[in-house]
């Protein structure tokens, strides 16, 4: 009977929904948790997961381990693949768990899974993929730079020949939509074995998005000399660049001595508009480094000045980042970047 039992538990589990899966879910792992992951839902996902939770009857404790160890198992599978695609999330799946297991969990993420192109180079290392692309033209070294993970990107293009940095720069920056067949022919040449493209979508990558990440990942040095570059050859975009490279909310991530020299130079009125928008953190940091009585009058201003168009608002905050990437490049200020070492003053 016991068998029976448990046989009978492991069938009404195959045979759940998705969403009576996940409402199991959410009420095995509490409501404090479960009201978090109601915040990144749509609200038809919430009312149908209230739902199914409301009509839920008693849950048993085979049900509910059943249910978290699935979800453990996609979770992981989903991790592997993000590391080193799919091939790679299947071989350390079936050390895991078994071959078939393995390939069950891989066909349910696969049915709604896009898989990038280039998957197959996520691995390999960034020296050695730069000593493989290097001699190709800056188009197809955009190209590959643009579906590379911003960190990996970031290393190739600062070890890149100078002359060249800009060019790729640029080229990523501009770059909108990418045929398959140029894709393919990309990936033939880097690989004698095709990538399988999931769609036939013209695919978007690059764009100056795609750049500005780069770039903020890259040492300083060669951020100001691939900037510069693209100042010569396109103003207007190397402008576009500037702007999204450092954004106001990252001055959370200046010390206090470099926030205090901001400070200095910037107009009051300007920076009660700049902080009408932005998180607790964001204020926090910047009262931290007043005295008393200056944030106080601050957030008077605030408060006394009502509400502000969305667009005054991101032009003092734009004015506020000049004032912090002209103290970075007089040497006032370091703002840190990957790849530079902390300085000790």
């Amino acid at each position: 009977m016991a068998e029976e039992s448990s046989s009978k538990k492991k069938k009404d589990i195959k045979n759940m929904t998705g969403r009576q899966k996940a409402a199991v879910f959410l009420v095995s792992i509490g409501s404090d948790i479960s009201s978090e992951i109601f915040k990144y839902l749509r609200e038809d996902e919430i009312e149908t997961l209230t739902f199914e939770i409301a009509r839920m009857e008693m849950i048993e404790p085979e049900q509910k381990d059943a249910i978290l160890t699935e979800f453990q198992e996609l979770m992981m599978a989903n991790q592997f693949i993000s590391i080193g695609g799919i091939d790679y999330a299947r071989e350390l799946l079936e050390k895991s768990l078994g071959s078939q297991k393995a390939i069950d969990i891989i066909n349910r993420l696969t049915s709604s899974l896009q898989v990038r192109p280039f998957d197959f180079i996520r691995r390999t290392d960034p020296a050695h993929l730069l000593n493989f692309i290097q001699q190709e033209l800056p188009q197809t070294i955009a190209l590959i730079l643009a579906y590379l993970e911003p960190n990996k990107a970031s290393m190739i293009l600062q070890n890149l020949p100078s002359e060249a940095q800009s060019e790729v720069a640029r080229r990523i920056a501009i770059m909108d939509r990418t045929s398959p067949e140029v894709l393919r022919e990309v990936e033939r040449v880097l690989e004698k074995k095709l990538s399988t493209l999931s769609s036939e979508d013209y695919t978007a990558a690059g764009g100056v998005g795609s750049i500005v990440e780069i770039l903020n990942l890259v040492d300083r040095s060669s951020e100001k000399q691939i900037v510069e570059a693209l100042e010569e050859e396109d103003p207007e975009l190397a402008e576009e660049i500037k702007k999204r490279m450092f954004v106001f909310e990252d001055i959370v991530m200046l010390d206090d001595r470099s926030i205090q020299k901001v400070l200095r130079e910037v107009d009051q009125q300007e920076l009660s508009k700049a902080l009408k928008s932005v998180d607790a953190e964001v204020q926090d940091k910047i009262y931290k480094n007043m005295s008393k009585r200056a944030a106080q009058m601050l957030k008077e201003d605030m408060e006394f000045m009502g509400p502000v168009r969305l667009k005054d608002v991101e032009e003092s905050q734009q004015k506020i980042v000049s004032i912090i990437r002209h103290l970075e490049d007089t040497g006032e200020i370091v703002v840190a970047r990957a790849g530079e070492d902390e300085l000790v003053v």
